[in-house]
């Protein structure tokens, strides 16, 4: 019998991390376990970590003081990609009691009660304890989505990858590429359907690799999840250049249901930059893609993730980079600062860039972004959207976003959260957010 009342989760990086994160929660749940705010005193909490940022450990070890300070006797456990990386390390921290890996995570309830029994006998080692296995024998998959928001959830499909580009420790911290069937994923979709949310955001670690090993792909996904009753919405939240076919983008644009809206990782604008992180296409195929997209969705909102200061990034490659992306029509950018990662192959690579150098980088790629987003915004005004409207209140404005990614905000009016309602477009306010007219709602 599970000996603790309460349980505070903290989830730290991307949106497969927040539905890992509900997944154990109802875990929890089921076993008769209470959810409590992580500011509260909690018996368990429950820390899930990310290694894609540079201060990680920094990171784990203020939650973690914090989580003591709510409450100096709870258990602290930590789980995640930065624990299968570095449990040695994190179970050394000061209040940390149990690190699971990768292959351990979502049997958390049974480590806890072993704990217990230990705790019981005066068997507890004095610092935490780890457990995290070789990240080559995690085969398995465990479906997942996110929770406690009424309006949209966040669906895991796919796990690991198979890529190994050349700056990225996430397949070592998730391994291999995994996914479950087409008809296990359904029944997850047709749960969530179930719980009266409008939008499933499909994620994984490279989704669009979903049914990698077997006769089953992502494009087959798309057409049978589009067949599923009760879901208004389905949002790709991001997928390779190389793994987003012409099949895939056609089947989107005639879809009631896959919105307008792709976010599609570029990394760089430079072939030789490419070639050097071992990605998988060269920028020719990278803007085939966008010119496909908007052929067919002349709305379609278009993101892109870049990364500056990378390895033996002459001014002339970002240049390369900068011009590239200022001539795609795209709506916006995620722009991340390269930083050195241990155990890749990047951090052996010559020509390091100067860190004032990727800064500003990267401050000049912020401001193309903002414009750009500006621009797309722009041209949408004077049309009609779909608007999903979210629970989120800001005094007297509430918000929600367009089938193609606009921003909007409305009075707030609490029979409209959770509904979706035609919106005329009009004019972007100061803080960017676009204001219009509902049309007429589905209330």
């Amino acid at each position: 019998m599970m000996p603790y009342k309460t349980v505070a989760y903290y989830t730290l990086g991307c949106k497969l991390n927040f539905s890992e994160t509900s997944t154990i929660a109802r875990l929890f749940e089921d076993a008769g376990v209470g959810k409590v705010d992580f500011n509260s005193s909690a018996d368990v909490y429950i820390v899930n970590t990310c290694s894609v940022t540079d201060q990680a450990d920094k990171k784990c070890r203020n939650i973690v003081r914090r989580a003591k300070k709510n409450n100096p006797d709870a258990f602290v456990v930590v789980v995640g990609c930065y624990a299968q990386l570095k449990p040695k390390e994190i179970a050394a921290i000061p209040g940390v009691n149990l690190v699971l890996g990768a292959n351990e995570k979502f049997n958390i309830l049974a480590h806890l009660e072993q704990e217990e029994t230990k705790k019981e006998e005066n068997d507890l080692p004095e610092k935490g304890k780890f457990i995290a296995g070789d990240i080559r024998q995690v085969k398995h998959f465990v479906p997942s989505y996110s929770a406690g928001d009424r309006t949209r959830t966040f669906m895991k499909i796919q796990d690991g990858c198979d890529y190994f580009c050349s700056f990225c420790t996430i397949p070592l911290a998730r391994g291999k590429s995994r996914s479950t069937s087409i008809a296990e994923t359904i029944k997850v979709a047709e749960e969530i359907a179930a719980t009266g949310v409008k939008e499933v955001v499909l994620t994984g670690v490279n989704t669009g690799d979903f049914g990698s090993g077997t006769d089953e792909n992502f494009y087959q996904l798309i057409q049978q999840l589009d067949k599923v009753e009760g879901i208004e919405r389905f949002r790709i939240s991001s997928i390779e250049p190389n793994l987003l076919s012409h099949e895939i983008i056609e089947f989107c644009a005639s879809s009631d249901k896959f919105v307008p809206h792709f976010h599609i990782p570029l990394q760089s604008g430079s072939n030789d930059i490419l070639k050097l992180m071992r990605r998988k296409y060269e920028r020719e195929l990278y803007a085939d893609r966008i010119a496909k997209i908007k052929a067919l969705s002349p709305h379609c909102c278009i993101g892109v993730d870049v990364i500056v200061g990378f390895p033996g990034e002459t001014n002339e490659h970002f240049l390369e980079t900068y011009e590239f992306l200022k001539e795609l029509d795209i709506s916006y950018l995620h722009v991340f600062t390269y930083s050195e990662r241990k155990n890749t192959t990047a951090i052996k690579m010559q020509g390091a860039v100067p860190m004032e150098v990727r800064f500003e980088r990267n401050k000049m790629l912020q401001i193309l972004s903002e414009k750009k987003k500006r621009a797309f915004y722009q041209g949408q005004l004077g049309t009609t959207h779909d608007v999903l409207f979210e629970a989120e209140r800001d005094g007297d404005w509430m918000y929600g976003f367009t089938d193609n990614y606009v921003k909007v905000k409305v009075p707030y009016q609490e029979e409209l959260v959770n509904t979706v309602a035609p919106f005329e477009l009009q004019k972007i306010d100061g803080e960017g957010f676009v204001e219009g007219l509902i049309v007429q709602t589905t209330v």
